[in-house]
């Protein structure tokens, strides 16, 4: 199993929506780096939601249940989509503050790509996120 976090600015799609929908085609993704990472997803893979914009937060937890697939919304390229199912929305979200002082999430990609919108976790971090959450 393997971890990701994504990122999702809360003006487009929120976690809110998230939840009440249940699952989400992740879909949308136009940098390469942030594509490939897609394509490396599994059904099962546990998954960190990040708002970025103004609230800088990670605010709970999803599992991909449909691996990579064309994404629906590319009007040309070759982009991909996956499948997110709601998980558990933490107690308190984790700001990109409190990521930054703790030792095991500041040497994640969220402190260290910025601009990258969906990027690896490992197990620890994921962990952790959960734990700070109150998940």
């Amino acid at each position: 199993m393997a971890y990701w976090l994504v990122k999702e600015e809360p003006t487009k799609y929120t976690f809110e929506m998230f939840l009440k929908d249940g699952s989400t085609c992740w879909d949308g993704v136009r940098n390469y780096q942030a594509r490939n990472n897609l394509r490396l997803m599994k059904k099962g893979d546990g998954v960190v939601f990040y708002h970025s914009g103004k609230l800088k937060s990670a605010m709970g937890t999803a599992k991909v249940v449909k691996e990579g697939y064309p994404d629906p919304t590319a009007q040309e390229g070759d982009w991909t989509a996956v499948d997110l199912q709601v998980q558990m929305e933490f107690a308190e979200p984790v700001s990109l503050a409190t990521v930054r002082a703790d030792k095991t999430l500041a040497e994640s990609a969220l402190v260290k790509q910025t601009r990258l919108s969906v990027m690896p976790l490992n197990k620890t971090q994921f962990e952790k996120f959960k734990k700070i959450g109150g998940q």
